[in-house]
């Protein structure tokens, strides 16, 4: 049963720390309590690329010393013997890692060997570890060979992906063979399985008919049912009214989304720096003033990220600064309390009399973890500063918050214009946007100047003119479902908010600009009511078709009659069930799942539906076969055309 307090992040975590106790039913605090430093066991972890990419997106080495892990290594490194100590295989089932397992065995690295693959062995392969493990005359050293399921990257409590780059240009190229394709969507069922599995729960499947998403969802449910009758899981005996859904929808439903440029904070960074695995990599200045890239590590358990991710980019800044003061407060009432000018100046190990210092140093190594999650912010939000003025991005947020207008049209021809060559890709973005919500195709003088344009840069327009083909093709596939607010009530200020948006963000953003990183400070001031002067919070597309599936009685006729069409499967009934229209029903939690490529835009958009539905413990899970940025779809579609 899906148990709202655990995240999907919580259960794939749990799941990592029984296998690295063994595949103990026992938690990880629980094996580590109340035992003599002599019982506790010690051991070696083995990865390969693909679990390295699982594990370091929620866990740390802090966390892996907690499960008793001492040493960590690569499968393909060189790695010295150690005879007395058992070692935990997790690595993908290849025949490349059993190999090397087999050598390991041969050469007596270790005591013992407990292996993980991330999802299913193979039978073949399977008899194959066998026939090679026994051949060394040390197969008795193997005490344990587990499937995890764990083959998903989660970056996000309720978001993963499974890291599959080139997803949409492969399903949407039509020089791509039947059989990349079959087998294509056949991993991607077999990596939503893996899922599920963690997740523990069986669900009702919806799925868009007619693509990549139609297909998954049958190699899915086949899955599904095989595993429902090959288990005695309680996950299949489960009652009905606790089973979630699972929405599985092509990335066609709508591109646009693809695009957008986001206030959000999470989705900024996302877009104008790197965020990959929880870690920002940025270009930043030195002491001799040279850019150099800096990478930063954005623990799970980071209190500011857990806090504002979620919120606009300026009430983040504005955050920034009021944990920074309330940290100088308490900073400042040790320092008072202990007599000392500088926290810094505090004795670490504590061989102090005085039961203030005492206390003191007991709190040092949260204040300084404190302040260091306080500084990793403020660099990357006055790097985000820096960006902004730099390229310009809000007025392109502004013109794709702008309904299509003559006018907007001209603003979007004057930004252009802005002499900028930095921010190329982010004008191609907003001309996609307004390409594919326009109720209208837009004038053709209009394109031809834009095309000009790019051509005068030397920007290739090939991803330009394939997002022509799939609006004639889909014909507004992602303007038929409505878009409505996510707000009950709407504010005074939203009156009229197409014509003064602009004007707002636009006096907003001016103030913003020039601050530095020495200069984060104090702009609390600037950003007062900042609430007010954001356009309104609308639901987007796959918003919209969660919505209509989980919540049939509050969505809209328009886009219940679209999703009626979805296909319905339940692996748990007889086969056939499918055919039959299902009955409306309600669910408090779904997963989502777009085939062609996802983005936190997406993510944080489905959060903030769910946060509107507190009181109806509501729950929405997300996933994609890759979280890809904005630039980097766009780079991907520029590479075929239709």
């Amino acid at each position: 049963m899906l148990n709202s307090e655990l995240s999907l992040r919580d259960r794939q975590i749990l799941s990592i720390e029984k296998m690295l106790l063994f595949n103990s039913d026992k938690g990880t605090e629980a094996a580590t309590s109340n035992l003599d430093e002599q019982e506790i066991v010690w051991k070696v972890l083995i990865m390969d690329a693909r679990s390295t990419a699982i594990i370091s997106s929620v866990m740390r080495v802090n966390d892996l010393l907690k499960s008793n892990v001492t040493v960590h290594a690569l499968i393909t490194q060189q790695r010295s013997p150690l005879p007395d100590v058992p070692a935990v295989y997790f690595v993908e089932p290849t025949e490349a890692n059993i190999d090397a397992i087999v050598q390991d065995l041969k050469e007596d690295k270790y005591s013992e060997t407990y292996i993980n693959f991330t999802t299913t062995l193979k039978r073949d392969l399977l008899e194959t570890f066998a026939s090679k493990a026994s051949a060394t005359g040390k197969s008795d050293r193997i005490k344990q060979v587990y499937d995890q399921y764990l083959d998903f990257v989660v970056t996000e409590p309720e978001m993963f992906s499974l890291e599959m780059p080139g997803t949409y240009g492969l399903i949407n190229n039509p020089q791509s063979s039947e059989d990349v394709i079959t087998n294509l969507c056949d991993s991607i069922a077999t990596g939503i399985f893996n899922a599920i599995v963690t997740i523990g729960t069986i669900p009702i499947i919806r799925a868009q008919r007619g693509g990549a998403a139609e297909m998954v969802a049958q190699k899915l449910e086949t899955k599904l049912r095989d595993y429902v009758n090959g288990t005695r899981s309680s996950a299949s005996g489960s009652t009905s009214f606790e089973r979630f859904v699972l929405v599985i929808v092509d990335r066609n439903i709508d591109i646009a989304s693809m695009f957008a440029h986001s206030w959000i904070y999470q989705c900024l960074v996302f877009d104008v720096f790197k965020l990959s695995r929880n870690t920002i990599t940025m270009p930043t200045t030195n002491e001799q003033n040279e850019e150099v890239i800096k990478k930063m590590d954005i623990d799970p358990k980071d209190f500011f990220w857990i806090a504002n991710s979620h919120l606009p980019f300026p009430d983040a800044v504005e955050n920034v600064e009021t944990e920074l003061s309330n940290y100088k407060k308490d900073a400042e009432e040790i320092t008072k309390k202990t007599g000392v000018s500088n926290l810094t100046d505090l004795d670490p190990t504590g061989q102090s009399d005085t039961i203030q210092i005492q206390e003191a140093v007991k709190k040092l190594p949260l204040l300084t973890a404190r302040k260091s999650t306080i500084d990793t912010h403020m660099t990357v939000l006055a790097g985000l500063l820096k960006q902004l003025e730099s390229k310009g991005l809000d007025s392109f947020f502004e013109l794709e918050q702008s309904s299509d207008s003559s006018k907007t049209r001209q603003d979007f021809l004057a930004a252009l214009k802005d002499g900028k060559t930095n921010n190329i890709e982010d004008k191609a973005r907003t001309y996609i946007i307004m390409y594919l919500t326009a109720q209208e195709i837009l004038p053709s003088a209009f394109v031809k100047e834009v095309e000009q344009y790019f051509q005068s840069v030397e920007y290739d327009i090939s991803a330009l003119k394939y997002i022509y083909d799939l609006r004639h093709m889909f014909k507004l596939s992602s303007m038929a479902l409505q878009n409505k607010s996510l707000e009950t009530h709407t504010s005074a200020n939203s009156e009229g908010q197409d014509g003064n948006a602009s004007q707002l963000l636009s006096g907003l953003s001016n103030k913003l600009y020039g601050l530095t990183e020495g200069k984060i400070q104090g702009v609390s001031s600037l950003l007062s009511g900042i609430k007010q002067l954001l356009p309104e919070k609308k639901t987007i597309p796959i918003t919209n078709i969660v919505e209509a599936i989980m919540d049939p009685l509050n969505s809209s006729k328009k886009n219940l009659h679209i999703t009626s069409e979805y296909l319905y499967f339940d692996p748990r009934s007889t086969r056939g069930s499918h055919e039959k229209l299902p009955k409306s029903q309600t669910y408090n939690k779904s997963l989502v799942f777009v085939v062609g490529g996802g983005n936190y835009f997406e993510y944080q958009n489905l959060q903030e539906w769910v946060h509107q539905h507190e009181n109806s413990n509501k729950k929405v899970i997300y996933g994609s076969t890759d979280i890809i940025s904005p630039n980097g779809f766009l780079k991907e579609i520029s590479g075929f055309k239709k």
